[in-house]
């Protein structure tokens, strides 16, 4: 039969190490103050205790053992706190078990979770002796076991937290009862403990925003020196400077806020910047940090080493330049000791000075056949006496070659040679041929150039009178030219032609007159963009703007056309009626900046000595530009009482000058600085100029 103990309203579970935290366990008491027992579990503290004599522990559990005997009921001795266990302690315990009948003895440690088990395993196999006998195993060797066990349990654990979790922003409660049907979790749960597990989760968290941080840092710390590429390019605005002046320059920068970014809070990996959606633009107290300062010096020696570089390839060309051994044709091997030191090897390599050689070479050879050209011109007796068939013989080359051998021109091309007699030959066949295709200068050929300018301006006279013929002088024709840019002076071109009738005539004062607009906004001094064409003789221009950008458009045109005329007979751009005109969007009808628009107008209108239109109160039906029709009418009407006045002085004379013919010989050499253009383009653009009737 079970013995019973007596302990009425007592506790089951007692522990003076839970003194005072009784109402965090569960409290239960033993039934009607008796118990049945079936075994004893006598445990010994081996642990060196605090004012505790472990032989006067031992003497006590021998009277309780003593005790226990009498009941005839199994004991297991179990040794306590062998985690820190005294050797000698566990050696007398042992020997206290072996004293009493050999009492099986089994080493335990609650904290580490040892054994504890295989006690309560132990008593029970004693108890019921149909079980099999439990292995009693030291506690060293089950501690050995068990680490074993954890550390696999673990490793399971953390694969499993590593799967599930890829975000340094998970939280503990949602990613465990993810894990919670995983056997990896439970195993681990069971043998640590959820605490551990929940810390093990929270280092995972950890490790992942730490490398969330190190990838933004190498981020930035790679964008780095692009941002000091582009924000201080030049030496000697930081080259002096000490970091914090430097950083101060730095935010002074116009294009500062493209790359850098200012936090309230700092430093920037301790801030929610590390995730924020501007996370691309490089936080500016990373500047602070040694990686940072290590990029900013390495930009200084960089620009620095540019620097050098620089001055190596100006003092290497000079080098050239200056040297009497560097002559054309020379090759770099036989030039390269005369003109090399040792600090150009040190800052360039040498395919950088061959490449600069090269460029050098080839401008010393291109002179040197100028000049060659220029030789064989001043020496034309020598290839008067030729045969027709411009292929002299060798004797004859041997002549040519001696008379010209001492002039240094000549010897110039000592190591070319082939290229030498290669333009001898050349200047031979074009005395014999003078051709465009023969011609040294090329693509310069002035005979070449005039063709083009005299095709590009006339057609055939048959095409040209039925196409093009001569434009009225009479006052029913008015010719417009409309400047304006961005679109402005094609818009009101098609406003104005939506209000004339179908064969472009307006009606001005009760009288029809026909219109030709020509709306312009590029370059001026192009030909596709100039004020007059052959075909196209302007009565006034009317100038539009709404920017002070397409303002300083219109007074550059207009300059660009006088001077391009200045000092022509007909220098139609000085005399031609000017009107300024503001345009605005409908509506945008007030403003400081109109009234802006409006002050500048009024002053270049002033400078121009034209006429300023301000925007119309009210847009006219059609409008959205703010001219209206009346205003129209009014450009035009001036515009016809200059041409009236015009045609008065000098009509007679232009009909006179149509009927005329003029025939000019002009001699240009191929090559010369003043080229066709300049000659011909002034005579070719006059109104009254036309091609002979033999073209």
């Amino acid at each position: 039969a079970a013995t019973k103990l007596a302990s009425a309203e007592k506790l089951m579970y007692f522990c003076t190490d839970q003194l005072g935290l009784e109402q965090d366990f569960e409290q239960k008491q033993m039934p009607d103050g008796k118990l049945p027992v079936d075994g004893f579990l006598l445990c010994v503290d081996v642990s060196r205790g605090m004012n505790r004599n472990f032989d006067e522990q031992l003497k006590f559990v021998s009277n309780l053992y003593n005790q226990l005997a009498k009941t005839k009921k199994p004991v297991v001795v179990v040794l306590t706190k062998c985690d820190e266990g005294v050797e000698r302690y566990i050696r007398d315990a042992h020997a206290f078990a072996l004293g009493k009948k050999n009492l099986q003895v089994v080493e335990t440690s609650a904290r580490s979770n040892v054994n504890v088990e295989l006690a309560f395993g132990t008593l029970v196999q004693l108890v019921d002796r149909s079980r099999g006998k439990a292995k009693i195993i030291p506690y060293f060797e089950a501690l050995k076991q068990q680490s074993q066990q954890i550390a696999a349990a673990k490793d399971k654990y953390e694969w499993l937290v590593s799967r599930i979790v890829k975000s340094h922003h998970e939280a503990w409660p949602n990613v465990s009862r993810k894990m919670q049907p995983a056997p990896e979790y439970q195993d681990y749960v069971y043998l640590e403990g959820t605490q551990k597990a929940k810390k093990l989760f929270l280092q995972h968290v950890q490790r992942l925003k730490q490398e969330h941080v190190e990838r933004r840092r190498k981020a930035y710390l790679a964008l780095l020196p692009q941002a000091l590429d582009a924000l201080v390019p030049d030496l000697d605005e930081i080259d002096h400077l000490s970091r914090a002046k430097a950083e101060k320059l730095l935010e002074a920068k116009p294009d500062f806020l493209k790359w850098f970014v200012v936090l309230e809070e700092t430093p920037w990996d301790a801030t929610s910047h590390v995730d924020s959606a501007d996370s691309e633009r490089i936080p500016f107290d990373l500047l602070e940090t040694p990686a940072a300062e290590q990029l900013y010096e390495a930009h200084l020696e960089k620009l620095r080493d540019e620097r050098k570089r620089a001055e190596m390839r100006r003092a290497f060309r000079e080098n050239l330049e200056s040297s009497p051994f560097v002559t054309p044709g020379k090759p770099w091997e036989e030039a390269r000791s005369f003109i090399m030191n040792e600090d150009f090897y040190l800052w360039l390599e040498e395919p950088v000075y061959m490449d600069i050689y090269g460029k050098h070479q080839k401008q010393l050879i291109d002179r040197a056949k100028e000049d060659f050209q220029e030789l064989l011109l001043e020496y034309s007796e020598l290839f008067y006496e030729l045969e027709l068939d411009a292929k002299p013989s060798k004797e004859k080359m041997g002549v040519i070659q001696e008379v010209l051998g001492e002039e240094q021109r000549f010897k110039a091309l000592q190591k070319l040679q082939a290229e030498r007699d290669a333009l001898i030959l050349k200047h031979i066949h074009f005395v014999y041929h003078p051709t465009k295709e023969t011609c040294p200068s090329c693509a310069a050929c002035v005979d070449a150039r005039v063709e083009q300018l005299l095709g590009s301006r006339f057609t055939r006279p048959a095409e040209r009178h039925h196409r093009n013929p001569l434009p009225d002088s009479g006052v029913d024709r008015i010719n417009l030219v409309i400047l304006g840019k961005d679109g402005l002076a094609r818009e009101l071109a098609n406003e104005i032609r939506a209000l004339c009738t179908n064969d472009d005539k307006f009606v001005i004062e009760g009288k029809m007159y026909e219109l030709a607009l020509r709306p312009i906004e590029g370059n001026v001094r192009l030909p596709v963009n100039a004020f007059q064409t052959p075909t196209f003789q302007p009565h006034g221009c009317l100038c539009l703007y709404n920017s002070k950008e397409s303002l300083s458009y219109v007074v550059e045109s207009i300059e660009k056309s006088r001077e391009s005329t200045a000092g022509r007979r007909d220098n139609h751009a000085a005399q031609l009626p000017l009107t300024l005109a503001l345009v605005n969007k409908r509506g945008d009808a007030g403003g400081e900046t109109l009234q802006s628009l409006v002050q500048q107008g009024q002053q270049i209108a002033s400078k121009l000595q034209c006429v300023f239109l301000e925007p119309a109160a009210g847009a006219g039906v059609g409008y959205g530009r703010g001219v209206n029709e009346k205003q129209i009418g009014q450009v035009l009407k001036g515009l016809l009482d200059a041409k009236r006045n015009l045609n008065l002085v000098v009509g007679s004379g232009l009909k006179e000058v149509a009927d005329a013919e003029l025939r000019v010989v002009l001699c240009l050499m191929c090559g010369d600085p003043v080229s066709a253009d300049e000659v011909l383009l002034p005579i070719l653009q006059a109104q009254p100029c036309r091609p002979a009737p033999g073209g």
